[in-house]
């Protein structure tokens, strides 16, 4: 194994890192502001109608709502890493490391030990406050740092903690040294979620892409631009040509609301004039927003019905799947890179929790088990039955309970009529 780099130089990596992982969150929040660059808008009317747009965070739920991690299958599972997710609050610590993963392209689980043959537990820690060095192989980390705790302000660093194999060092602000958790594992406790990794980029790639965050940008613009012209096309413009130099000047008030005006023509006796200039059309405007939105949605796999434009059909079970065949495909592809990391973190608590060094070819026959991407109607449900049947026609035993509930979703019954 290589020389650990040191709990400093983990620090400052996770410094560097941060401000990337904190705008993404700010895009899923809502919270990233951008000046609008039209010059011909005063900035005070720019920011009296700055517009919000929520794309890059349904781009974010439209995949996350779609990830149920049902957890090991039993075959699989010598080491009873169910038990350990059993007792951490499944539905809760799994939507969150996928969510996390999901906007910052990593998050990492945090594994506690509790003692001597007690199921440790588990907490999500985002990818703002954590980081590590990763073996590419296992996808384990062979060092890690994570903030564990900061101020009310979100700033300063109170508690923070350096993982290697078999220790724990926490180190609170101001102590001159640390505290050290010692444990049985091979590997740090520190379990990175990565989402869509690479050689180049072993800790993944976030859902919020930069082409998102500027086609939303440009989108918000689009819409701050339509309030304005809104705003100014309420009350048309209208002209007077023929007045006397002498006449009296209309108040702008007076002219707009009156439904009764005199006008009078001066000793010339010239013919007095009276036009409205054209409306202002927000087509264009619908226009520009209808591209981004269809730029958006070729690059998130979404259909444009998802970002609220919606088709004049309702659409089937089948067709919202063939609509959705991107989607469909990162979802495959993300719950490959969840599931190895849900494994990673349930061979190291049983290592905590059983006081053993086992080895990681152990995982080597569990696999992850998903509930299926797309719930199926009624009638989806039908012709999986037919062919079901058939499959076990041609081939007995080829299907079982947990190939039924990988494609329907739904739950064997644990009391059969």
């Amino acid at each position: 194994m290589a020389a650990y780099k040191g709990i400093e130089y983990l620090r400052r990596k996770q410094r560097q890192r941060q401000e990337r992982v904190k705008t993404r969150y700010k895009y899923y929040e809502m919270k990233m502001k951008r000046m609008d660059p039209a010059s011909i808008i005063p900035p005070e009317m720019r920011e009296a109608y700055n517009s919000v747009l929520g794309w890059c965070t349904k781009a974010v739920d439209c995949l996350a709502d779609r990830l149920h991690f049902l957890g090991i299958e039993e075959d699989g599972d010598i080491l009873m890493m169910n038990d350990v997710f059993r007792v951490n609050n499944p539905d809760i610590l799994f939507d969150n490391a996928i969510l996390s993963a999901l906007i910052g392209s990593c998050s990492f689980m945090y594994i506690i030990p509790q003692g001597a043959e007690q199921n440790p537990r588990i907490q999500v820690i985002d990818g703002r406050n954590a980081t590590g060095q990763i073996d590419q192989t296992t996808g384990l980390l062979t060092e890690g740092y994570a903030v564990l705790e900061r101020d009310d302000d979100n700033e300063t660093v109170l508690i923070d903690a350096y993982f290697t194999a078999g220790k724990i060092e926490i180190w609170e602000k101001g102590a001159k040294n640390p505290k050290i958790v010692r444990n049985k594992a091979k590997y740090p406790l520190l379990v990175p979620v990565i989402h869509r990794p690479d050689a180049a980029r072993p800790f993944g790639h976030s859902r919020i892409t930069r082409a998102c965050m500027n086609l939303q940008d440009k989108a918000r613009h689009t819409m701050t631009r339509a309030d304005v012209a809104a705003e100014f096309g309420t009350i048309p413009q209208k002209y007077v040509i023929g007045l006397d130099e002498d006449a009296e000047r209309f108040e702008n008030w007076k002219q707009t609301a009156s439904t009764m005006m005199d006008f009078r023509t001066g000793e010339t006796g010239e013919k007095v004039s009276v036009g409205q200039f054209a409306q202002i059309s927000m087509e264009p405007h619908l226009n520009q927003l209808k591209m981004y939105v269809s730029a958006f949605s070729g690059e998130t796999g979404m259909t444009m019905d998802d970002l609220g434009f919606p088709s004049e059909n309702p659409a089937s079970s089948e067709a919202i799947k063939a609509a959705h065949e991107t989607l469909r495909l990162a979802a495959r592809k993300a719950q490959r890179n969840f599931g190895t990391g849900f494994l990673n973190a349930g061979y190291l608590a049983a290592c905590v929790r059983d006081g053993e060094q086992y080895d990681r070819e152990v995982l080597a026959d569990a696999r992850a088990k998903w509930a299926p991407i797309f719930e199926p109607d009624l009638t989806a449900i039908s012709l999986i039955g037919d062919g079901i049947q058939k499959l076990a026609q041609a081939a007995p035993g080829y299907i079982g309970w947990d190939n039924l509930q990988g494609l329907t979703g739904i739950e064997k019954s644990r009391d059969p009529f």
